[in-house]
């Protein structure tokens, strides 16, 4: 009996958990074609890291926000790069934690924690609806971002009466090269990619990037069109829909790779393979 992904050509955009992901879809049968997109990379200056980190441990937090678990295991490892990694667990165990999505929870629980609050739903949007029901007057409140700026998420802390301290324990870099990238593109509007899946907003940037500054915005646009799209949760699906692309497949509920998997397993076993 085939298996449900037999034949199906896969590109894979994800960088940290690439390799699991990788054997997953090859246990379902398809052929993964690895283009990592971006690189996850640790703070360029650590110093204002530990400083959040040392006001953390203080207790000058009442409530902290984490928008990713890799951010959590970032800061952790950077507490222990610090030589204070039992005593950030400790004050983390000590403050009110709210989180965006499953994947900041599971850090936590690997910690033998528990966030006091889950968003509404694992966006921005979720967390500035989560946090107008909260009581944050006159508090400080120690907000993880990834990688880029989050006004709205600031704005909605401030409009509490607390006063935010955002903290960036890492930053996204280019991990394919450009010609890689491009290489990609080019194979998808030639359809000969099955599936491309995006597991994160920056990849969707970086994929644009490239198209740009190769003069490629159009392949894109036509690669995008032939091949099916992957998100793994509504974060990287709005970024794919933010550039009028095309989401086929992404999980209601659940926004794990094993989710995915098995999202994508159930959806392209129901379709015969295009080529």
């Amino acid at each position: 009996m085939p298996l449900p992904l037999e034949g199906r050509i896969v590109a894979l955009a994800e960088t940290r958990q690439l390799e699991d992901l990788a054997a997953m879809l090859t246990k379902e049968g398809a052929t993964p074609v690895r283009v990592p997109l971006v690189a996850i990379l640790d703070a360029e200056d650590p110093a204002p890291v530990i400083t959040w980190l040392r006001d953390l441990i203080a207790d000058r937090f009442t409530t902290l926000v984490f928008m990713t678990g890799e951010g959590i295991r970032r800061l952790v490892a950077a507490g222990e790069a610090a030589g204070i990694r039992d005593e950030v667990v400790a004050a983390l165990g000590r403050v009110k934690t709210i989180t965006r999505g499953p994947k900041p929870g599971q850090a936590l629980r690997q910690l033998g924690l528990t966030p006091s609050v889950v968003a509404d739903a694992p966006t921005t949007a979720g967390l500035v609806s989560t946090l107008s029901r909260q009581s944050l007057q006159g508090q400080t409140v120690g907000v993880q971002f990834h990688g880029h700026d989050n006004p709205p998420l600031i704005e909605a802390v401030e409009r509490g009466g607390a006063t935010p301290v955002p903290v960036r324990p890492y930053r996204y870099a280019p991990a394919a090269d450009a010609d890689g990238v491009a290489n990609l593109i080019e194979k998808m509007a030639a359809d000969t990619i099955d599936l491309l899946v995006i597991t994160s907003s920056p990849q969707v940037d970086r994929l644009y990037e490239v198209a740009a500054d190769r003069n490629l915005t159009d392949v894109l646009s036509r690669g995008l069109e032939k091949t099916a799209i992957a998100a793994v949760g509504p974060i990287a699906a709005d970024a794919l829909r933010n550039r009028c692309a095309r989401v086929d497949i992404c999980p209601e509920q659940g926004w794990v790779m094993k989710k995915l998997v098995q999202v994508i397993a159930r959806e392209l076993d129901t379709k015969k393979p295009r080529k």
